[in-house]
């Protein structure tokens, strides 16, 4: 390996271990960060060529942001570059979450500790209202998509499995554009598949891994989208958590910089300690840098592919919709008195109307506005 080669790699290291301490506020935030460093300071490629990354991420399974720091490393570095970006990116996040995961466990259920913890649960559901909305804004181009979500949100509160829901819209969506088909032939999509039913199964090391290697395989768009897969798979699937530890999850991959997917080196940790976050964690991230190495090269073809920009299109909504089945889920066990009502509109109207909001001044004021409820008989 030549000197320049391992200038180039140090350099991607660095840059991304760092990244990935500071890239707090979710993909949007990252993306920016990544353009002010990689094209503003280090003129690692053009403004076009980047912006070329950014829409070629929408159109393949994976958290956006981290794909694109797989992206950028295998333009600066080669294949060797992909894996050296996405590790250092990812291995803060995932040390961190670790950590809190142990704090938790030992701390958390403590009855000093748990009156800080109820404002911040509830923040969250917050959180993920406002990602919907400004998802949403996004991904329902036109009335024929929005018609499709709300499809989708209906199939879902049935509980039909999240994977035909999302591949179905995705078709669906295909096929009027494709072949123009009228509006009135849209079939339910509950007739894609049998109603889930809470079925517990024994944990094992080979099922966490198989089970988080299946969502980073299917998982498109934000990264606030596995917790409805999440919810699907761990809660009403297999069983192996609560609808309060996915919440407690969440409001983990909101206080943590870096990919919001470091959620699953907390909750395999819940499942299986040190053994079960590890391969929650590889599971999870391994489809990404599979994936972003096989399509490079195929890059152009599928940038400028209508089918394929149809196909996502159609994932996307019918993945909010999901989101969206998940929330309210979530709302029906957790804002259940006038305290936790109080939070949740108080929450919500924040993040909405101040969307830039630090997200640690946001989670500390959930709870202490949570601790201070608490106090009240």
């Amino acid at each position: 390996m030549s000197t320049v080669v391992i200038h180039k790699l140090v350099g991607i290291t660095g840059l991304f271990l760092k990244l990935g301490l500071v890239a707090f506020g979710g993909p949007a935030a990252h993306i920016a960060l990544m353009q002010k460093e990689i094209i503003e300071k280090r003129r690692w490629m053009s403004d076009q060529h980047y912006l070329d990354l950014i829409g070629i991420t929408s159109l393949i399974p994976g958290p956006n942001s981290t794909e694109m720091v797989m992206h950028c490393g295998k333009e600066r570095g080669g294949v060797a570059g992909l894996f050296m970006a996405g590790a250092s990116f990812i291995l803060p996040a995932v040390v961190i979450t670790l950590g809190v995961a142990y704090l938790y466990t030992v701390y958390g259920k403590l009855p000093a500790v748990e009156p800080w913890i109820y404002g911040i649960k509830i923040g969250v559901i917050a959180l993920i209202v406002s990602a919907v909305i400004k998802l949403a804004k996004k991904a329902v181009k036109n009335w024929i998509l929005g018609a499709i979500g709300a499809l989708a949100v209906v199939t879902g509160l049935f509980g039909i499995h999240e994977i035909l829901i999302i591949l179905g819209a995705g078709l669906l969506y295909l096929g009027l554009k494709q072949f123009k088909l009228v509006p009135s032939i849209i079939v339910p999509l509950a007739l894609l598949g049998p109603v889930v039913v809470n079925r517990p199964e024994t944990i094992t090391s080979l099922k966490i891994f198989l089970v988080f290697l299946k969502m980073g395989s299917i998982l498109f768009g934000s990264g606030y989208l596995l917790f409805a897969y999440m919810d699907t798979e761990l809660v009403e699937g297999l069983g192996w958590i609560t609808r309060e530890q996915l919440t407690e999850a969440i409001a983990i991959g909101n206080i943590t910089p870096g990919p919001v997917l470091s959620t699953a080196t907390y909750v395999g940790f819940e499942l299986d300690g040190l053994s079960g976050a590890a391969l929650a964690t590889v599971g999870i991230f391994l489809p990404s840098f599979l994936i972003i190495l096989i399509i490079s090269p195929f890059i152009p073809k599928l940038r400028n592919s209508k089918g394929a920009r149809w196909l996502i299109n159609g994932i996307n909504v019918g993945a909010l919709a999901m989101m969206l089945v998940v929330t309210y889920k979530l709302g029906l066990e957790m804002i259940i008195d006038w305290k936790s009502i109080l939070i949740f509109a108080a929450a919500t109207a924040t993040v909405i109307f101040y969307s830039k909001v630090n997200t640690f001044l946001f989670v500390g004021c959930c709870s202490i506005l949570g601790f201070l409820l608490t106090l009240i008989p």
